[in-house]
């Protein structure tokens, strides 16, 4: 608790002498708390390199995955084929003519006003499995809720179809199969006891495969069914879909595909300059003014920070070194005079063109080494970042135990100074009474030798 003591009897500003004191005696504690921020500036950054690092390991994984280089694309030359080429693609190319596209069957109702009866059943005709249609009532909304949520593989849609003799309205129920295909045709059953009483259906639209025909027109034609449009063992790895029907042959080619292997490659190469850059960054001198306009220099937080400097040599050590003799450059990966790594596309072009193998090998090589690299360094666990970062939080925490400790100091401090001014205080009243008591004796003293 602070005293009023200001100049009670010295006149002194007691309060300013003991806050310019307690500004002196703060020092080593402003210290403390200027290390803290900074500690906490530097923490920041590292965790940013750390995810920036671990982002890179994960980029460089990917490449070093089984069969990632080994990249393909699949065309068709009309636009009624489409056609996706998957991890396991080879090249290739094939004709195929699409004789039928794959259909759902779709059945339509006579038109009523209500459903005859609340029970029904619908049977697959290709296994046999009967789903039996409990509406609960002859309302027509009963039946198509009912019949939506049976697992019959049927959806039901009422349609609005005039109105009777009568007026009433009148509707028709249209079911449809939630599948293509052959195996998906249905047919109903109704109650034996009231035949005179069943709806007619309509077949509108006959379930059936889709089929495509290889090497048509020659003595191996080969007819290939499924029951969606889509076919997905006509060549290893490549999906075919197909759009629409065809009279003559439609070709399906599967190519290497040297332009994903070179984005690959361009990506690798970017993620690692972006980690690059951010060192680069938090580690500039900066030119500034202080708040009198005085120029001063100041350091980035990365500056002569040998951690971050190791990591970065071993990331540039990983990408550039040489593989069996040979200099990435080759294929179009080099580092720079300013630390830094470039892609030519032109030149990774080239070499693909001319050794595909050897390129994915050597960009195999460096996305693996690369990938040991970031992990060394941003491992969750001990990596090389990692511990740095758990060095600073103890730092800080550190830092502030002692930070704490010296505000029980100051405390302590700033109530001795008050005490001792206090005092000096009571002390000055004290001198002053003695003092006016002796000049009044004096006085007194000399009054009476007057007489």
């Amino acid at each position: 608790m602070s005293m009023a003591v200001d100049g009670l009897i010295s006149g002194l500003d007691t309060t300013s002498l003991i806050n310019s004191l307690m500004t002196l005696e703060a020092g080593p504690q402003n210290q403390l708390k200027a290390k803290v921020t900074s500690t906490n500036t530097l923490m920041t950054a590292l965790q940013g390199l750390n995810t920036s690092i671990a982002s890179l390991a994960t980029l460089a994984g990917k490449a070093t995955a089984t069969d990632a280089l080994d990249l393909y694309s699949a065309t068709s030359n009309s636009a009624g084929v489409s056609v996706t080429a998957g991890a396991s693609a080879t090249a290739g190319s094939i004709d195929v003519v699409v004789d039928r596209l794959a259909k759902a069957q779709v059945s339509v109702s006579d038109a009523v006003t209500a459903w005859p009866g609340s029970n029904f059943s619908i049977t697959n005709t290709t296994s046999g499995k009967a789903t039996v249609i409990s509406a609960g009532s002859s309302n027509l909304d009963d039946v198509v809720t009912a019949v939506n949520a049976s697992d019959s593989g049927v959806k039901a849609v009422k349609v609005a179809a005039g109105t009777d003799s009568s007026g009433n309205a009148l509707y028709r129920l249209q079911f449809t199969a939630s599948s293509t295909g052959a195996a998906s045709a249905f047919s109903f059953s109704f109650d034996p006891s009231d035949p005179t009483t069943d709806p007619a259906m309509t077949k509108i639209t006959a379930a059936q495969d889709a089929q495509v025909t290889l090497w048509a027109g020659t003595t191996a034609a080969q007819a290939i069914t499924s029951a969606t449009n889509t076919f997905s063992d006509l060549l290893p790895g490549v999906s075919v879909t197909a759009l629409a029907v065809s009279d003559v042959p439609v070709t399906v080619s599967v190519s290497r595909n040297d332009a994903a292997v070179s984005t690959i490659a361009s990506e690798l190469v970017s993620a690692l300059n972006g980690v690059f850059a951010l060192i680069s960054t938090k580690s500039a001198v900066v030119n500034s003014t202080d708040s009198s306009g005085k120029a001063v220099l100041s350091a980035g937080v990365f500056s002569g920070d040998s951690t971050v400097r190791d990591v970065k040599q071993q990331l540039l050590s990983a990408a550039s070194q040489p593989i069996d003799g040979h200099s990435p450059s080759e294929i179009g990966i080099s580092i720079t005079k300013s630390g830094t790594m470039e892609f030519d596309s032109s030149k990774f072009a080239t070499a693909m063109a001319a050794d595909p193998e050897y390129v994915k090998g050597v960009l195999a090589t460096i996305a693996s080494r690369v990938e040991a690299a970031a992990e060394n360094a941003s491992d969750k666990y001990d990596g090389m970042i990692t511990s740095r970062i758990t060095g600073q939080e103890s730092l800080v925490k550190s830092l502030g135990t002692q930070i704490e400790s010296w505000d029980v100091r100051l405390a302590s401090r700033r109530s001795t100074l008050e005490r001792t001014y206090s005092a000096m205080e009571v002390q000055l009243s004290n001198m002053n009474a003695q003092s006016a008591w002796l000049t009044a004796q004096v006085e007194g003293l000399s009054s009476s030798n007057g007489k």
